[in-house]
């Protein structure tokens, strides 16, 4: 494959360039991918990992031959990684929780706030687990804090599914659809920046909304 890599858009180190990443591994593709996934939906210390343009250089290179993994066997492992991603970090959530929130001298970690994410899990559980998939960074933390505020397993297990769902194949099947336009294979890291900006819009109409509701309820 061609070098597509723009020197004006190289915004991240070469580690974490999806198409460096995907491309090094070789063979070993679909399993560093994998991985890459599951870390960045249940670890913590994966949320600087590209997910969203690293699934759609996936999709591409599926579409390529880069890849030989068929699109749709692609889909259903990596679902599964970002699901067990976040029961991961549900779970570690759960279990760590306590131990940082019930120091009384903490300034940070402190119950009110548990108490706080369990009532906005109980009221937007679905809308918030299933649109933070969307989000760099923020689809890393909120399987944690869901499971500090000790989110409903069933309903966030159920919403952690269907958001993976939607998250995984919409960005693999639109790079694998999409990714032989000329443009788009030659302008990898433009549309890597592209994706990340969408991917915030719905977080971002979504605090618009909760800001107008807070005026409202001023006035």
């Amino acid at each position: 494959m061609a070098n597509t890599a723009a020197p004006a858009l190289a915004l991240l180190p070469k580690w974490l360039d999806p198409e460096h990443i995907v491309t090094s591994l070789g063979p070993f593709a679909m399993i560093g991918v994998s991985l890459i996934i599951f870390a960045e939906c249940g670890l913590l210390i994966g949320f600087f990992l590209p997910g969203d343009s690293l699934l759609f250089v996936t999709g591409l290179m599926i579409a390529s031959g880069a890849i030989d993994t068929p699109v749709w066997a692609a889909c259903l492992i990596l679902t599964i990684c970002a699901f067990v991603g976040n029961v991961t970090g549900y779970w570690i959530g759960r279990k760590a929780g306590p131990a940082l929130f019930n120091k009384p001298d903490s300034k940070v970690f402190k119950k009110e706030h548990v108490d706080k994410t369990h009532e906005f899990f109980e009221r937007y559980g679905a809308r918030a687990i299933i649109l933070a998939r969307f989000v760099p960074i923020v689809r890393t933390f909120i399987t944690a804090v869901a499971g500090v505020g000790q989110m409903d397993q069933r309903k966030f297990f159920s919403y952690s599914l269907i958001g993976g769902i939607a998250w995984i194949c919409s960005m693999t099947l639109m790079g694998f659809f999409l990714g032989n336009i000329p443009w788009i294979k030659n302008n990898i890291e433009a549309m890597a920046i592209v994706i990340v900006i969408v991917s915030v819009i719905p977080i971002v109409i979504e605090y618009v909304k909760g800001r107008r509701a807070k005026a409202r309820e001023a006035a």
